[in-house]
């Protein structure tokens, strides 16, 4: 095996290695989506054709929960692209890494891009390079077949146990995301977004908000920016100072 073939391997393998622990804290998660889809009286083809073309936990969850509410076409689809749209900013942050691949490996990289994919993407150096591509694609693929095997058991358990959603296992959404933002929070605006985030979702849940998660996202987004300009503000005007005295 060639030097090269080599470092590919071992990149792939770290990628695999970053990426288990987030697989194995998504389990719950998975199984949760494999049997509501089969409690809500999905064929096993249906249930599977989810995690299969969607591969998104949120989504999955409510366009599952919305046709078995037998919702309007305009409306699941409108509700998922809300849900989803997070991604289309996940996008746009990694643009200039992956604007000089070639659009296969590009296009590889946008399906596997999960908010799990993400957060090891952040680093300055993720994703440069040929074989931190390799390393990117193991992570999100290996965290793709490890999401079509929870649900693959969340099927199976859907067909032969009880109501697995009475479990709590959807507790498993808000902690997988907790452990996702925490390591992220290195700045002040970065600290209020997640803070006024926080709060005005669960204000809004209690208010019965149908966008009630849109409406706080945005908000925080908002506050974010505005304590974003702020910083620089008062940053400009201490060097101004600075250079005075």
């Amino acid at each position: 095996m060639s030097i090269k073939k080599q470092a590919m391997k071992k990149m792939a393998l770290k990628g695999f290695v970053d990426m288990l622990p987030l697989n194995l804290a998504v389990i719950p998660w998975g199984i949760l989506c494999g049997s509501l889809a089969i409690q809500r009286d999905f064929s096993v083809l249906e249930a599977l054709l989810m995690p299969l073309l969607v591969f998104a936990g949120a989504a999955q969850l409510v366009a599952t929960e919305l046709i078995a509410s037998n919702a309007s076409m305009a409306t699941i689809l409108f509700t998922v692209f809300i849900i989803s749209s997070r991604h289309f900013l996940y996008g746009l942050a990694l643009r200039d890494k992956l604007k000089t691949l070639p659009l296969t490996k590009r296009l590889g990289i946008a399906f596997v891009l999960t908010d799990e994919l993400f957060a090891l993407s952040m680093h300055k150096k993720s994703l440069r390079g040929k074989l931190r591509v390799v390393y990117g694609l193991a992570a999100g693929i290996s965290f793709y077949l490890g999401w079509l095997l929870w649900n693959v058991i969340g099927i199976i358990a859907g067909s032969y146990l009880p109501d697995l959603t009475s479990l709590g296992l959807d507790f498993a959404i808000a902690a997988t995301f907790i452990a996702l933002v925490i390591p992220t929070i290195t700045t002040i605006p970065i600290l209020v977004t997640v803070v006024v985030a926080a709060i005005l979702s669960v204000v809004f849940k209690l208010w019965h908000w149908q966008l009630d998660l849109v409406a706080a996202a945005i908000i925080a987004m908002v506050c974010g920016y505005l304590s974003l300009q702020l910083q620089t503000k008062f940053k400009t005007i201490d060097k101004r100072q600075g250079s005075v005295s």
